[in-house]
């Protein structure tokens, strides 16, 4: 892929969120583009929410390293990262304030393909507020071109 060329890509996301002995599943397909800067990979969609009336721009950033950021702007703003078996803090950015939060990976895997231009985001990881524990969080993205 070349540097900087924007390639539109359709994108699959799931996400499993396990809160106080409940489990939600959110899951939506969007358009997006994938960009190429240097040695990192951007995937970059719009999140339309229920209750939302603004799409939520979102980035993923993949590092060359295997690590990964998930970077959401709007009215809340935060950068989540993630690096396999590290816990990693943050700023969770409201109307009300910020909040410092944190992240365990468990588990992270990146694969990507060139014929067609594809891949594939799996993430488990654990959110922190403080010492709580929010939640268990497992994360899948895909994307083709």
């Amino acid at each position: 892929m070349e540097e900087r060329k924007s390639i539109p890509v359709v994108i699959k996301v799931k996400t499993e969120v396990f809160q106080q002995n409940e489990l939600k599943e959110y899951f939506f397909e969007e358009e997006g583009q994938v960009v190429r800067i240097g040695e990192a990979l951007y995937i970059r969609y719009n999140e339309v929410m229920e209750g939302i009336e603004q799409p939520v721009p979102v980035t993923m950033k993949v590092l060359p390293d295997g690590s990964v950021q998930l970077i959401r702007a709007g009215e809340v703003r935060m950068r989540l990262k993630f690096d396999y078996q590290k816990e990693l803090e943050t700023n969770y950015q409201t109307p009300f304030g910020t909040m410092g939060i944190r992240t365990f990976t468990n588990n992270i895997r990146v694969s990507l393909k060139d014929r067609p231009f594809s891949g594939n985001i799996l993430i488990d990881y654990d959110l922190y507020g403080g010492e709580e524990k929010l939640g268990v969080y497992h994360l899948e993205l895909s994307f083709t071109a």
